[in-house]
């Protein structure tokens, strides 16, 4: 890379538990050579992804190369945290950069970031990858709602969940369709139909099975997005921002469990309350020494122990609609 080129950036976004920080584990492990770093912005006030990141980012990742930045999406934080993050993160010599947007961010703020002095001249956005989880969409977790429906009056403004997918798949230059493994072929052709009448032209879907892509096909499309946000407009159109008094989040501490399934238990307890969307974080158990890493989701709950000698705070951060059952969700949790 010359001097006077410019960093490429793929921006990630996807929806609470699309799978994105799985791929971004899965493109550093794959990343031959090149020195990659990555932003990681959470919905909450306890981080949790970038340590899942840095658990496999020794090889693609020196320090300093993965930053989290928590509690607000960041297109609402573009000024605050985006850009000084972004200005020493452009001084280091470095290969590409990885955005991995929180769940609830609207990509189009963050690409207009890009064409802010200090910004514009070092680095591009070689392409937004939305990540969209086939099975949330064969359960009726996320909708694609048909265009007659978009034109309905009643519909407008009444599904904060839909109003910020419908934003993430307006902007994406390519998008992958997580746990295809998981969705009936039948389905998943249906799915697949459905998404490209809600894309733009040209823009690719591709199957992904646990993150099992090739670095050639998530980085390299030379979208320049920054150029034609215009051409990206979602429900908000050219707002800057978006309410998120429609989401919040709790942090839970619950005491060191008994065992995994009392841990599963009480996680499908708390993900049964109205209006919780999602789980995550580092849970104790007694007699063992590294943390249960905690990813739940829908009707999924992932368990599996982090690595021996892992620094992480504890804690599992709940997600949801602002009116969730949030005194359920803790109690469910043992906090």
């Amino acid at each position: 890379m010359t001097s006077t080129s410019r960093i490429p950036v793929t921006v990630l976004t996807g929806f609470l538990g699309a799978g994105k920080t799985t791929l971004i584990r899965s493109l550093l492990q794959r990343a031959d050579g090149r020195r990659i770093a990555v932003i990681v912005n959470e919905f909450g006030d306890l981080g949790f992804d970038a340590s899942l990141i840095e658990d496999c980012a020794d090889e693609a990742c020196k320090p300093g190369d993965i930053v989290e930045l928590t509690n607000g999406c960041i297109c609402c934080t573009v000024a605050d945290d985006f850009i000084p993050t972004m200005d020493k993160l452009l001084g280091r010599k470095l290969d590409a950069i990885v955005i991995e947007t929180s769940g609830l961010a609207l990509p189009q703020p963050l690409l207009k970031a890009f064409s802010w002095p200090g910004i514009k001249t070092r680095a591009t956005v070689d392409g937004v990858v939305t990540v969209v989880d086939a099975s949330a969409l064969a359960e009726g977790r996320l909708s694609l709602h048909d265009h007659e429906e978009e034109e309905d009056p009643a519909r407008e403004h009444d599904d904060p969940v839909e109003e910020v997918f419908e934003d993430q798949l307006a902007c994406a230059d390519l998008v992958v369709l997580s746990k295809a493994d998981l969705v009936a072929p039948d389905a998943l052709a249906a799915i697949e139909e459905k998404l490209r009448e809600e894309l733009r032209a040209g823009v690719k879907i591709v199957r992904s099975n646990a993150a099992d892509l090739s670095p050639a096909v998530l980085v390299g499309l030379a979208a320049a997005a920054e150029d034609d946000v215009s051409a990206r407009l979602g429900h908000h159109g050219e707002e800057e921002e978006h309410d998120h008094d429609d989401f919040d989040s709790i942090v839970v501490v619950p005491p060191a469990a008994l065992d995994l399934p009392s841990v599963e238990t009480a996680v499908r307890a708390a993900l049964a309350r109205p209006g919780v969307l999602r789980v995550k974080g580092y849970a104790a158990v007694d007699g063992k020494a590294a943390p249960l890493v905690v990813q739940a989701v829908g009707s999924r709950v992932e368990l599996a122990f982090a690595r021996p000698g892992t620094e992480a705070p504890l804690g599992l951060v709940v997600i949801g609609l602002k009116d969730m059952d949030a005194e359920g969700a803790r109690a469910a949790l043992g906090g």
